[in-house]
């Protein structure tokens, strides 16, 4: 009898280009052979409780019962398509369940954020972001939770370029207020410090305080780190500036608290999966693309015009030179060189409505490249 094969397909607008970028490198990251062994029973049992993934369904000649006797087996067998946002709410109220990268050592504000993001997860640090996105892709973890941009610092320009090399889908946001801290090892007054440790973004944040406390700053590559390395050597002439709970961590005192300069101190923070949700119009929903153009005069008013004439609010836009790629020459008679570019933006729109749809199909008409990041819940928590 004749086969007969139903495909479901993704939404048009998951679809894009090849990104204008050198090959995604690769990282030498083990797989831990214990959990790698269950890999092909998880990714079943994830698989199959999504009604959005793409089967292809055959008739075959034999009973009907056997067949699902079959699929009930715990085989590798893996159907990949995107999460709903129902999954997404079952996977944050149930987060025990997943493993969640975060960049840094035990105590950053960065595991803080993904345990806001996903309570009771198993928190995963990460010597780099990078190191982050690859636990993802290659199946070591569930989730990561980065951050994309601080209120008082600016966008973390390397998150932007790792976005578009690597295969990720921003899957919601979460925002965190931080509140630095002046720690030091048991014994140690503010008197004896001579010099303070921390990120560089946490000691810029912090830095009439601390100019005030007479403090030699020394730059460090995480606020975590730094707590940890006061409290290993037991110094007792350096702090460290980082959260309560690394204080906690690394048994140190805590000598001044909310020590920033601002205390509306937000860091945004994107939560990545391997699989996109499917965007919902029940709430608040927020998408993030990233696309180029061509050079010319009004190139990107014309691009932007598209959001505008749709009444599509615009909450960011980030520019970043387009990498590997030569300077152009300029067409005037100074012949003046300049970058091509890529252009990151979010607006408050979910890709379930018509007229987020209808913008991108407008906007691809005259991008070279254009691809859609996520479209995701939008972090209303203050």
């Amino acid at each position: 009898m004749a086969a007969s094969r139903i495909v479901a397909h993704p939404p048009s607008y998951l679809s894009r280009q090849s990104p204008p970028s050198d090959a995604v490198p690769s990282l030498n990251l083990t797989l831990h052979p214990k959990r790698y062994r269950n890999l092909g029973r998880r990714r079943f049992q994830r698989s199959t409780r999504s009604s959005s993934y793409l089967l292809l369904i055959h008739a075959f000649p034999f009973p009907f019962s056997l067949l699902l006797l079959l699929l009930s087996m715990p085989f590798a067998i893996h159907f990949s398509g995107p999460l709903t946002s129902t999954q997404l709410s079952a996977s944050v109220s149930d987060g025990s369940r997943l493993r969640v990268a975060y960049q840094g050592v035990r105590g950053a504000y960065s595991e803080s954020a993904a345990q806001k993001a996903y309570p009771n997860c198993e928190a995963v640090p990460c010597e780099q972001f990078d190191t982050a996105f690859e636990a993802v892709e290659r199946w070591l973890v569930d989730r990561a939770v980065l951050p994309i941009e601080n209120s008082l610092g600016g966008s973390i320009h390397r998150n932007y370029d790792l976005l578009l090399r690597h295969s990720l889908h921003i899957v919601g946001e979460v925002k965190y207020a931080v509140r630095h801290c002046l720690m030091a090892n048991h014994g140690v007054k503010l008197e004896d410090l001579k010099r303070v440790l921390s990120h560089p973004q946490a000691l810029a944040q912090c830095e009439n305080t601390l100019t005030k406390f007479g403090l030699v700053r020394e730059a460090v590559d995480d606020t975590a780190g730094a707590a940890k390395h006061v409290a290993f050597h037991k110094l007792q002439d350096a702090g460290a500036v980082a959260s309560s709970a690394a204080a906690k961590i690394y048994g140190l005192n805590i000598l001044a608290q909310d020590i920033q300069d601002d205390s509306d101190n937000i860091t945004r923070f994107l939560m990545l999966a391997r699989e996109p949700i499917i965007p919902g119009t029940d709430r608040p929903f927020k998408t993030s693309i990233v696309f180029s153009l061509e050079e010319g005069p009004g190139i990107l008013f014309k691009a932007l015009a598209v959001f505008a004439l749709r009444q599509i609010n615009l909450t960011k836009i980030e520019s970043r030179p387009l990498r590997n790629q030569p300077l152009r020459a300029s067409d005037d008679s100074n012949n003046s060189k300049y970058f091509d570019y890529l252009f990151y933006v979010d607006f408050e729109a979910s890709m379930a409505d018509q007229s987020a749809q209808n913008a991108l199909r407008h906007l691809k008409e005259f991008a070279t490249f254009l691809r859609v990041l996520g479209s995701y819940p939008v972090d209303t928590s203050t």
